[in-house]
């Protein structure tokens, strides 16, 4: 069993205290770390925050601090300088600060597919990617954004040049809705809820369905150098972590409940609903080596990356 596989099936049993406490703290004392998160808190997060409420972390001698990001917050440089003991990235954000120069190691997986796609109008002229050809679509202007459509487009054999791309920022709920657009990038599983929940008619294209590897799009990560300096703080948190998610997913109500208690300001219907369309993807599992590997060539052939990623070095697997 690869040793990921081994903390997750751990977390099944759920195990008591595993002794992290260090640095001056007294013996059997939880030991404290944070971790940042990759956007303001939502229903992707629920797994985190029932695993803090529901004493998981406490269980695991981790007394986890979950911090929402800041305007400037820049988390793969916040693992770089020892500020943050863990933080969710984006996977094309890991590969991009590995790129640059810094060392950091995806440890876990926390949704298993892409959340990316492109949502076209359903009462419009898009029924399928390649009718993007000769319509607008809208991007938030990351090169992401782009690389999606490009796939989408080409995997069904459109040409991705004769798309008329509009920068909209990330206003693709009001664009859609005010039909500003024929279609957009979004998530799936938030823009697209948004929409849904607003009566807009949509069709939903998620990039792994055309032409994008099923590639993990939420990874924890941490830098390396926190990883060999406390492991067990890193398996502790990754053990936790993983009954929380395998909690939501056997419990949403319950979750939804523990992530509103944490942010009460969320709207309960609205997370809701994030959550239903969430829930088959979050079923904690470790690193898959061929998916990542596809997921490497995707973003390289995309010109996210400008090298190949060493998957060995990049990610916590075995």
């Amino acid at each position: 069993m690869s040793r990921v596989a081994a903390l997750l099936a751990a977390a099944l049993l759920a195990i008591g205290a595993a002794g992290c406490g260090g640095g001056g703290a007294e013996p059997g004392a939880p030991e404290g770390a944070t971790l940042v998160l990759d956007f303001t808190p939502n229903a992707v997060h629920s797994g985190l925050y029932a695993a803090q409420r529901q004493g998981f972390y406490r269980d695991a001698g981790v007394d986890l601090t979950i911090r929402e990001p800041g305007s400037s917050t820049d988390a793969p440089k916040l693992l770089e300088a020892g500020r943050a003991d863990l933080a969710i990235l984006d996977i094309h954000d890991l590969g991009i600060a590995r790129e640059r120069g810094l060392d950091l190691v995806g440890v876990m997986p926390l949704v298993q597919r892409p959340l990316a796609s492109v949502i076209a109008r359903a009462d419009g002229p898009v029924r399928r990617p390649r009718d993007l050809e000769g319509h607008t679509v809208g991007v938030t202007g990351l090169p992401s954004d782009d690389a999606v459509v490009d796939s989408e487009v080409r995997a069904d054999g459109g040409d991705p040049v004769r798309v008329d791309r509009i920068t909209i920022g990330f206003n693709a709920v009001s664009s859609l809705a005010s039909g500003k657009v024929d279609a957009a990038t979004g998530f799936w599983n938030a823009e697209g809820v948004a929409l849904r929940d607003k009566g807009v008619p949509i069709r939903v294209f998620k990039v792994d369905e055309y032409g994008a590897p099923p590639y993990p799009e939420l990874v924890i990560t941490a830098s390396r150098s926190t990883i060999e300096r406390d492991p067990k703080l890193v398996d502790a948190v990754v053990a936790a972590t993983a009954r929380g998610y395998r909690f939501a997913v056997a419990n949403p109500a319950k979750a939804l409940d523990d992530l509103l208690g944490s942010v009460p300001g969320l709207d309960r219907a609205e997370q809701a609903a994030q959550l239903r369309a969430l829930r088959p993807d979050l079923e904690p599992a470790p690193f898959d080596p061929a998916v990542l590997r596809a997921w490497a060539r995707w973003d390289l052939e995309h010109g996210l990356l400008h090298r190949p990623v060493d998957i060995g070095q990049a990610f916590q697997i075995g």
